[in-house]
């Protein structure tokens, strides 16, 4: 029996499970089929062809999306003096050094991102337990280890995603709003792939992209083309 509400169900009943498609068929579909009545994200989940027990084939990093994310992000700040001011006036929704240190190791994690400067990474690594498994934990690669704390919290309001491979081999990143055109949401999957392929381990043998799925936070999936995520542009395909 399906766990599944009526609208889900039917918007099941209106795709291939099974096909695979183009990036600006799956957009088309995935628009088409929302039926939420809040404004529904559209997410991509990439199965990638790494072995994530290999140091050299975690891909860890950040990408900013053309057309942004849609969403609001609360970006912590774990900073003091001139850093904390610089985070301030760009727009950090919480600043902090010891006192963020003592209120988040209570529990505290109303937050998106977390970028700390340098000098106060010894404290914030003690809140590994809390941070970590929330994949929050500032780290260099990702930018989100700097002094320059207001371009990065700038950045990061923006639309700068940070992405890493799960111990599979997965990447989930939201690719924008429903309310988006096709052409922006078109993009936005499109820069995913690109920066994927940009930090592709020079390790990973056979496939890269092993495959890939699209959908809306409350409708099914479409699953992508391989063969087609490198695509410039894709033809639209016929109305069947």
């Amino acid at each position: 029996m399906s766990t599944h509400g009526k609208k889900y169900n039917d918007a099941v009943k209106q795709i291939d499970r099974e096909a695979h498609v183009s990036i600006r068929a799956a957009v088309t579909k995935v628009k088409e089929l929302a039926s939420a009545k809040f404004d529904e994200t559209v997410d991509i989940a990439v199965n990638l062809g790494v072995d994530p027990r290999k140091a050299d084939q975690i891909l860890r990093g950040t990408l900013s999306l053309p057309a942004g994310t849609g969403r609001s992000v609360r970006v912590a700040v774990f900073a003091a003096g001139e850093q904390a001011n610089e985070a301030r006036e760009a727009g950090a929704d919480i600043i902090g050094s010891d006192d963020l240190v003592a209120k988040v190791n209570e529990g505290f994690t109303d937050f998106d991102v977390v970028i700390a400067t340098p000098d106060l990474m010894a404290q914030v690594g003690t809140l590994g337990r809390v941070l970590g498994p929330r994949g929050l934990m500032p780290n260099p690669k990702t930018g989100t280890v700097t002094m320059e704390v207001g371009k990065a919290v700038a950045e990061f309001k923006a639309g700068r995603l940070e992405y890493r491979t799960d111990k599979v081999g997965n990447v989930h990143l939201p690719v924008g709003k429903v309310s988006f055109s096709v052409d922006d949401l078109v993009s936005n999957v499109r820069a995913v792939f690109e920066e994927l392929f940009r930090v592709k381990p020079a390790s990973a043998k056979g496939r890269y992209v092993l495959s890939a799925a699209l959908s809306s936070t409350m409708g099914p999936s479409l699953k992508l083309d391989p063969a087609l995520v490198r695509e410039v542009d894709e033809p639209v395909p016929a109305a069947s």
